[in-house]
């Protein structure tokens, strides 16, 4: 995804955006250094989010796990399109603001992924299963774990969206410039048919990320509703 970039918009990194590129991957190499990433990683126990039903859920775990990364293109990812959407948004809000909105959609993710496990142990209880199933499916939930900057970027993406929406995005492999708001909410769209289609093999949080578009947009309206001048 590229900006059909007509001003000097990525002249310099903003502080706050710069700063949480720098925490990721410092994070991503602490744990890459004990143990890694996975479900049998010790850092992921005590740091990623788990269900609060399970016997590994820690309150803290719904700020920690934004800060955490599966592996190494996750964390370029994540960080590339906080870079090149969050420099802007922060710009427009300044670095206060643009950190406390990154926080409340990290935490609004992390709260919209663990009403999907919730979802999903429900829906466990209700199958015509054999006890022993039920069992095993649970325990799977239970060690689940939810990392990732995802849920909090895609409220940056949201915001930016709301912001700029007839700024010209470059989605790749395709080369046809779309408008941010039509593109944003391509994505959101996606996720939202990951989420309910449940693909198997899919290990991607899609709630997470429209847990964290949602509260993101419903930020952004408030904060601007009063304040019009961003829009062209």
């Amino acid at each position: 995804m590229a900006f059909n970039n007509y001003g000097n918009s990525f002249q310099r990194t903003t502080p706050i955006v710069l700063n949480l590129i720098i925490i990721n991957a410092l994070v991503y190499f602490a744990q890459m250094a004990f143990g890694g990433s996975g479900p049998v990683s010790p850092v992921d126990d005590l740091f990623a989010l788990h269900h609060y039903k399970s016997d590994l859920f820690r309150p803290y775990q719904v700020v920690t796990h934004m800060f955490m990364h599966g592996g190494f293109f996750h964390l370029l990812f994540n960080m590339f399109a906080l870079w090149m959407f969050g420099s802007n948004v922060e710009r427009v809000w300044g670095p206060k603001r643009f950190l406390i909105f990154y926080l409340i959609c990290g935490l609004g993710a992390a709260f919209a992924q663990m009403a999907s496990y919730t979802v999903d142990f429900w829906q466990i209880d209700h199958l015509n299963l054999a006890a022993e199933e039920v069992i095993q499916y649970q325990d799977i939930l239970r060690r689940s774990a939810t990392v990732g900057a995802s849920g909090a970027i895609m409220g940056v993406l949201a915001a930016f969206g709301y912001l700029f929406p007839n700024t010209e995005l470059i989605l790749f492999p395709i080369p046809i410039p779309v408008k941010a708001k039509w593109a944003i909410m391509g994505i959101i769209a996606l996720d939202v048919f990951g989420g309910v289609s449940k693909v198997p093999g899919d290990n991607i949080a899609h709630f997470a990320h429209v847990g964290g578009a949602v509260i993101g947009l419903l930020l952004v309206i408030f904060w601007n509703k009063t304040n019009k001048k961003t829009f062209y």
